[in-house]
């Protein structure tokens, strides 16, 4: 359907749904690489005019990615509540944003009856203050051997990678990092190789360590869900099911994985019944990018594409959720500050659909942001009720080869906003009296240090 708006004295034509979407998006590059962007900021204005005044249920009406071709908008139409939806269906999409801009309005009761569409349309309508203040009272609380996401806390991904995955070198990580408070979200290894055999050895050197000093949390390798499966059968001590996701059907094809796939994946780590505090056990990353960086992208935008990714996450009740907001590259997010505004982006449309968003604070060495932009980001996730970040040894992902949030990072964080690791974990540390009261890392002779360095020399 076209739409058209005169501003200015210009007048402004978008052609469907999906275009007018990707001209009101604010500026990022891989946009541009796609050739959706607005081509001026007087049409993204005029697009987001038009867009605020668009009512919510449009989205139920006209799909930016075809019904009949896509099984993710399958999945997104079909399982839409009418019922959760009723409170907001009569609104636009600008009623709809200071609607969750007051204070009074619960967001957490909307999550079934909202569809991505829905939801990033409402976030390009915003500014940065309005996505930490609405994600702020959106908490998503999940569980499995510790609880994540209650308000007060900041959890962390302990990432120990290694470019050869050698035992030594990961195990040092897995303690430098537990030294420093972190990993009560997951201690969670990207594989150097996806060899069964090797995934089997990761989970087994995480296991021992978490079951020898009775750390309360999960682990993970982040493995192909189909090694997963592999591995399970074999009886492998699998916590959580790792598999990166897209917003299409086309992009999941590339990653290897369809809704069957992962919904077998899910059944089988439900059988295995490890978890002690609840029985979450998928794990999902996600990325701005992605769909485009495959060619799957259908002229949609990627920040709306991102969004249809949580509604797969979402079918499946995860623990963990993450985008990797900086991990694509430049070509997607340029600068700090379009990676900025795409972390809180993700943040809050993840957890206003009910998922348990995390973010990876990253960014590669030729994009054009440093330390500064990840401690900015940080600091306003913290702000934002974030539930996780992915935490590695001094910030530099020496496997992956881009720059993350340090152990360190983490703890200044806690600090500085008053946040407190998960419960569980957080009584651990107590007890193995790593830290003190107020969050710092104690000095290096205490008994702990001495038990979790024991062997390493």
């Amino acid at each position: 359907m076209i739409r058209r708006i005169t501003t200015g004295g210009h007048g402004h034509e978008f052609a469907d749904l999906a275009t007018l979407l990707a001209a009101a998006t604010p500026a990022r590059s891989g946009d541009v690489l796609a050739g959706v962007a607005a081509r001026s900021e007087q049409e993204r204005v005029a697009a987001q005019c038009l867009l605020a005044d668009l009512p919510l249920a449009t989205f139920l009406e006209e799909l930016v990615v075809p019904y009949e071709d896509d099984e993710v908008t399958r999945l997104i139409v079909d399982s839409h509540d009418p019922q959760a939806f009723a409170p907001v269906a009569s609104m636009t999409v600008g009623e709809f944003r200071d609607h969750l801009l007051d204070p009074a309005t619960d967001p957490t009761t909307l999550a079934a009856g909202l569809t991505p569409e829905m939801v990033a349309a409402t976030s390009k309508l915003m500014r940065l203050q309005d996505l930490i203040a609405v994600a702020r009272r959106t908490p998503v609380v999940t569980a499995f051997r510790t609880t994540l996401g209650r308000p007060g806390t900041l959890a962390t991904r302990l990432q120990p990678n290694h470019p050869t995955d050698d035992p030594v070198g990961v195990t040092a990580s897995i303690v430098d990092g537990l030294l420093l408070g972190c990993g009560d979200a997951v201690i969670g290894i990207n594989p150097a190789t996806d060899s069964p055999n090797r995934t089997v050895d990761l989970l087994r050197l995480i296991d021992d360590v978490r079951q020898r000093y009775d750390i309360p949390t999960q682990s993970c390798v982040l493995a192909h869900v189909t090694t997963s499966i592999e591995v399970m059968e074999r009886g492998a001590p699998v916590d959580l099911v790792f598999q990166s996701v897209a917003g299409t059907q086309a992009a999941n094809t590339g990653f290897g994985v369809t809704l069957d796939l992962l919904r077998e994946a899910h059944e089988a780590a439900l059988s295995l019944g490890r978890g002690t505090v609840g029985t979450q056990c998928m794990y999902f990353e996600t990325g701005q990018g992605s769909a485009l960086s495959s060619d799957a992208h259908h002229g949609v935008d990627q920040q709306t594409l991102e969004v249809r990714a949580y509604a797969v996450a979402r079918a499946f009740d995860p623990l963990l959720v993450n985008t990797v907001v900086g991990f694509i590259g430049p070509e997607y997010l340029f600068d700090g500050k379009q990676i900025a505004r795409a972390g809180l982006e993700d943040h809050f449309c993840g957890k206003l659909l009910g998922v348990p968003m995390g973010v990876d604070v990253c960014y590669t060495n030729h994009a054009e942001a440093d330390a500064d932009d990840t401690d900015a980001l940080l600091t306003l996730l913290g702000v934002a009720g974030c539930s996780f970040v992915i935490c590695v040894p001094g910030g530099d992902d020496v496997m992956l080869h881009y720059q993350s949030l340090s152990y360190h990072d983490a703890l200044y964080a806690r600090q500085v906003l008053g946040l407190s690791p998960a419960p569980e974990f957080a009584a651990w540390l107590e007890r193995m009296e790593l830290l003190t009261p107020d969050g710092r890392v104690r000095e290096l002779d205490s008994p702990a240090v001495r038990a979790l360095t024991a062997g390493l020399a």
